[in-house]
């Protein structure tokens, strides 16, 4: 069963050394993220599943506790590992498995910040755009069973909210990330349900199917929400929410 989630965005300069001079411009999204983990903290779960986007072929692909990822391909020598640890010398060495998606290893990078002790963890990647069906049912997977779950939900809005934004300017950007946004703070699960997949592609919303996940997680547990920031700095979407 579900007992609390988290929304976060999942853009690499969260991580300050990927931001390098511009990371103080983001220090509130940060620590409205590192709010909502203390919300997942104070929950006690069993068990903490990290939800991100990722492209791929495969709709669905899980990570281990302990994945590694890496922000090397920014030019910045950062790794990270999904274990709410910061990586030394030995999480570089002699590595195998998969390397984690970005937003997964932006989520990892989260963890590690707020030294992550609560519970094991678990990552899943979804692929954009996944059909909202098979999102919900994921979700709904994810909780089947007794255990005590949170989700750690990572995923940006459009990318389309300035002329300046990776998208350009989309006059629909604005509302949507407006329904978006009600939606996670009231913790409303028909209406992230019900988003409607052909515009967040569109809109290159990377958070939709995520959040369909949680829709589907978060049906019939009774949760609260609580929009904790929502700005959209470069033309995107950065919502964080916290439910419980």
């Amino acid at each position: 069963m579900l007992v609390s989630a988290a929304v976060c965005p999942c853009p690499p300069l969260l991580v300050p050394a990927v931001a390098a001079g511009a990371a103080p411009e983001l220090d509130a999204t940060r620590d409205a993220c590192a709010d909502a983990l203390g919300v997942l903290a104070a929950s006690r779960p069993d068990r903490l599943v990290v939800v991100g986007p990722a492209a791929g072929t495969a709709d669905l692909e899980t990570y281990p506790q302990g994945a590694h990822g890496s922000f090397r391909g920014y030019g910045v020598a950062v790794d990270v590992t999904l274990d709410g640890k910061p990586p030394g010398p030995e999480h570089r060495e002699g590595r195998s498995g998969a390397e984690l998606p970005s937003s997964l290893a932006v989520a990892a990078w989260l963890l590690a910040h707020v030294a992550w002790t609560a519970s094991p963890i678990q990552g899943l990647a979804v692929r954009e755009p996944l059909d909202p069906e098979r999102c919900i049912k994921s979700g709904k997977d994810i909780t089947t069973g007794d255990e005590r779950v949170a989700l750690l939900v990572m995923g940006d809005a459009s990318a389309c909210r300035t002329l300046k934004a990776p998208g350009y300017l989309d006059e629909r950007a604005a509302a949507f990330d407006a329904e978006v946004a009600r939606a996670l703070g009231s913790a409303d699960v028909a209406a992230l349900a019900a988003l409607d997949e052909p515009l967040a592609t569109d809109l290159k919303a990377a958070g939709r199917a995520c959040w369909q996940v949680l829709a589907g997680a978060a049906e019939g547990a009774s949760l609260g929400g609580a929009l904790l920031y929502d700005d959209a700095p470069y033309g995107v979407g950065y919502l964080v929410a916290a439910w419980s």
